[in-house]
């Protein structure tokens, strides 16, 4: 599946560490703290129990969105939007 994960969060270290956790579940930086890529339920879900364990739910917030390929193709992209080939799994490929 693809899936969007934004968050908000105070915290530095924090903040580093989620982004951390993003990267290494292998989503692709969209801006500061927003990431897309594809992810499979389970690492999801792995995702999410991280994030959880980051965050201070008084003052954070973090959203985990997901979406299929054809939602994905739909999308509007303005300005300088990333590349949907790097989110689509055909970019990651050539370096596997």
């Amino acid at each position: 599946m693809i899936c969007w994960v934004l968050y908000d969060i105070e915290n530095d270290r924090a903040r580093t560490k989620a982004a951390k956790c993003c990267k290494q579940a292998g989503l692709y930086r969209v801006q500061l703290s927003v990431f897309l890529g594809e992810i499979s339920t389970t690492g999801k879900d792995a995702l999410q129990l991280q994030l959880e364990e980051l965050i201070n739910p008084d003052k954070d917030k973090a959203y985990i969105f997901s979406m299929s390929r054809d939602e994905l193709r739909q999308t509007a992209l303005l300005g300088q939007a990333f590349d949907k080939k790097l989110v689509s799994g055909q970019v990651k490929a050539l370096f596997l």
